[in-house]
């Protein structure tokens, strides 16, 4: 009883029509995914977007980097002001103190938040069109967030001066300091009055220079929403999958607090080509029209659509999930993810009674197939961590980038050999002892399990395993029914591999633009759970069941598998070999101690660059402040330069708080102050903006335990409360950081191939002075 599940005559030309038809429906389902509208010109209609008219704003606004309180964002919100009051809106600027709360940490920043209103003929609420002006320090953010700021310009000039009025009011709120926490919509949200009004936001990002703009998040309750999108944005892309994701991880991006406040609303990024993501090369050169158009047609549609609609009926009791399947969109409310679920394990038992009443494999023997499918699943991931080790090995620079490669094709065929080594290892000497019958039932128990599971904790993402396990289990149960008829089976195995495909590869494939390969084991468990959906047209190429597996069939996955995955990282480290194309990331700081007068190059870097070695030697915070240090740090002796510390004065004083006025004596435009013990509340007082205050719960890791930053620090400075945990003496590293490491004498600037990292403490010159209260 250890037969194949389905015979056919002519079982390899069944198994090459097979392999045709899976790799179609990937490479369709991935290239849908993925494929974006070309854009349009500046002659296209009033009322239509246009990428090309929205890029000469882009050109304007990404001249140069634009972190809050630069000089650079300065400009950029006369700029925008100017532009929005040319169109006819109502335009304030709101200046006002945002905060951010993580474990240890308070962070806190002047914001200016540009927000312009366009009034509704009858408004039942108010439509929110978001992007937030201000970028990352490292480069001019073309695409992060640029782009979508220059999509709000256009969409607003289209519904300005094409088409109909809007019913409800529309506001375009420009938002500051979302780079350092969502600083600017926190404000908005504490301190406007139009926080307080029922609407729905409209959030735009950008994790990379291109690729659709894909719906990422949703607020709760989103079947009306998401069917709006379905029913009105042209080539919408995003399933339910990546909303479940997002509302597991601690990432934050405006909408977050803007979600909090009470507002229903969707939330859209674009991320193919992530490696260029904060960084110099996120340019208008390097952003794809395209993205841009998709960004804009997205928030153009949205606008007009929810412009006219009845916002109190716009939240729905219930999430629904969505997906692409082959060219349409499923949509089914979230309630019944568990019954679906439950439908899959029960088409999976009847799968394996009709087995075991065929006498293809006994009931024993489907469960031990079962136990053991974990195996392949469980050697996927790990063989894809195990990749991502190898490749920071050889390239040490790649640790900077999280996993975010520039040419990453080579070592995508790396992650596929890898899992398909995990699946044949594992069946192929199964095979011979439990028979292929009961290898495919027990295989198919895993995603029928996984989506109950998914089903009870993560419902809008129970799909990716559920509607695999029903579609092969039942085109198994057909397959075997209509056996007399091998065509017929052939078709039907075929079909429901191609829906699997269709599911799984998809996913993988973005998971792993998404994630990158530092979490390379998220999209290898999807792909073996693909692969043992597949397990009835892989056995066509097999030998008779029955038989054990001679020593060239054992041998023959490993002699076939290492060459294969040699020769494609090879492939990929040669493709991204470091260049100006292609460069490798640093990170690098100077670092003065004003108390002892000693001054230090520091890297964050795990193995630093050639160019980041000229200016570090030793591991170790050996010569910095006392506190400063976070994490493992290379350091190098620096020339002192001629600079005063950051002040910080005692004004008041309780048994459990301290009131200090901190201020830069040479106007740097940040400041940090790190305690020696945990903090537990933050209030912060500047100018005539209301205090702002943070409720801090746990620690910082690896540094001292409590940690307040304010960003774009006025000339007066400011005055903060703090209360710690009970001690006597308390000891306050304050650090001021100013941007750009040319002012150090001996500073060698960075060749072409290498460019700036994405930590925020880095190209800043740091003055630290140490306090005790």
């Amino acid at each position: 009883m250890i037969a194949r599940l389905v015979d056919v005559p002519r079982r390899i030309a069944a198994g090459f029509l097979a392999v045709l038809a899976v790799v179609l429906a990937a490479w369709v389902s991935v290239a849908a995914d993925s494929s974006v509208p070309p854009p349009k010109g500046e002659d296209a209609p009033p009322e239509v977007f246009s990428a090309e008219r929205a890029l000469h704003h882009l050109h304007n606004l990404a001249t140069a980097a634009r972190p809050i309180g630069s000089q650079a964002s300065r400009q950029t919100e006369d700029e925008l002001v100017r532009q929005l009051r040319g169109l006819g809106l109502s335009v304030e600027v709101q200046r006002s103190v945002g905060t951010r709360r993580a474990a240890g940490l308070a962070t806190f920043g002047r914001v200016d938040n540009i927000i312009a209103t366009l009034p509704g003929t009858d408004s039942t609420g108010v439509v929110v069109l978001t992007a937030h002006h201000d970028s990352a320090a490292m480069g001019p953010g073309a695409a992060d967030d640029g782009a979508a700021v220059a999509a709000a310009l256009e969409t607003a000039r289209a519904l300005v001066h094409g088409g109909e009025p809007l019913r409800n009011d529309l506001v375009v709120l420009l938002t500051d300091g979302e780079e350092d926490g969502a600083l600017g919509a926190d404000a908005f949200v504490r301190h406007h009055a139009l926080a307080r009004r029922d609407g729905v936001v409209l959030n735009f990002e950008a994790r990379g220079v291109g690729g659709p703009s894909t719906l990422f998040e949703t607020s709760d309750g989103n079947a009306t929403l998401v069917k709006t999108v379905h029913e009105v944005v042209p080539h919408a892309r995003g399933n339910s999958t990546l909303v479940q994701l997002y509302r597991l991880l601690p990432n934050n991006t405006d909408f977050t607090p803007l979600t909090r406040a009470g507002f229903s609303g969707l939330n859209f990024a674009f991320f193919h080509e992530a490696s260029r993501y904060h960084t110099a090369q996120d340019t208008v050169e390097r952003l794809d029209p395209a993205s841009l158009q998709h960004h804009g047609t997205t928030m153009l549609s949205l606008a007009r659509a929810l412009g006219d609609a009845d916002l109190t009926t716009i939240e729905a009791t219930h999430d629904v999930t969505y997906f692409p399947l082959l060219g349409t969109t499923v949509r089914y409310p979230d309630t019944v993810a568990v019954p679906l679920a439950v439908g899959a394990c029960g088409l999976v038992v009847f799968l394996g009674w009709l087995v075991r009443r065929r006498r293809l494999a006994t009931v024993p023997r489907m469960l031990l197939g079962a136990a053991s499918a974990i195996v392949p699943i469980v050697a996927a991931a790990v063989g894809a961590q195990a990749l991502w080790l190898v490749l920071v090995s050889l390239r040490p620079g790649y640790s900077l980038m999280g996993g975010l490669l520039h040419e990453p094709v080579a070592f995508e065929a790396t992650l596929l050999v890898l899992t398909a080594a995990s699946l044949f290892t594992w069946y192929v000497p199964l095979r011979g002892r439990l028979g292929p019958s009961a290898l495919t039932v027990g295989a198919l128990c895993w995603p029928a399990l996984l989506g109950v599971g998914f089903g009870w904790f993560a419902p809008s993402a129970a799909y990716v395993f559920t509607v695999p396990a029903i579609v092969s289990a039942l085109a198994a149960i057909i397959a075997l029914a209509v056996g007399k008829r091998p065509l017929w089976s052939v078709i039907s195995l075929v079909v429901g591999a191609a829906v699997s495909t269709a599911v799984l590869v998809a996913l993988a494939h973005t998971a792993l633009l998404g994630m990158g390969y530092a979490l390379a084991g998220v999209p290898a468990v999807l792909l073996a759970v693909w692969g043992l959906t597949l397990l009835p047209l892989a056995d066509w190429f097999l030998r008779q069941s029955g038989q054990r597996p001679g020593l060239g069939t054992r041998l023959g996955v490993p002699a076939v598998a290492v060459p294969l995955v040699v020769a494609s990282v090879a492939a990929g480290l040669v493709e991204n070999e470091p260049g100006s194309e292609n460069p490798v990331r640093s990170h690098l700081a100077y670092v003065l101690d004003a108390d002892a007068d000693v001054a230090k190059w520091v890297s964050g870097e795990q193995e630093p660059t050639d160019w980041t070695r000229r200016h570090v030697a030793e591991r170790g915070p050996s010569g910095l402040p006392p506190g400063y240090a976070r994490g493992e740090l290379w350091t190098g002796p620096a020339p002192v330069i001629d600079v005063e510390g950051p002040d910080v004065t005692v004004s008041g004083r309780t048994a459990d708080t301290l009131t200090l006025h901190v201020d830069s004596v040479r106007d740097a435009t940040s400041v940090i102050l790190r305690f020696d013990r945990p903090i537990t509340e933050v209030t912060a007082r500047t100018g005539t903006a209301p205090p702002a205050t943070v409720q801090v719960t746990g620690i910082r890791a690896n540094t001292w335990p409590g940690e307040v930053r304010f960003r774009d620090l006025p000339p007066s400075g400011v005055e903060l409360t703090v209360r710690t945990a009970p001690g006597d003496q308390l000891r306050v590293t304050a650090i001021d950081e100013t941007r750009g490491l040319d002012v150090v004498p001996g500073f060698l600037p960075r060749p072409p191939h290498v460019v700036a990292g994405t930590r925020e403490d880095g190209d800043v010159v740091a003055v630290a002075r140490t306090y005790a209260f």
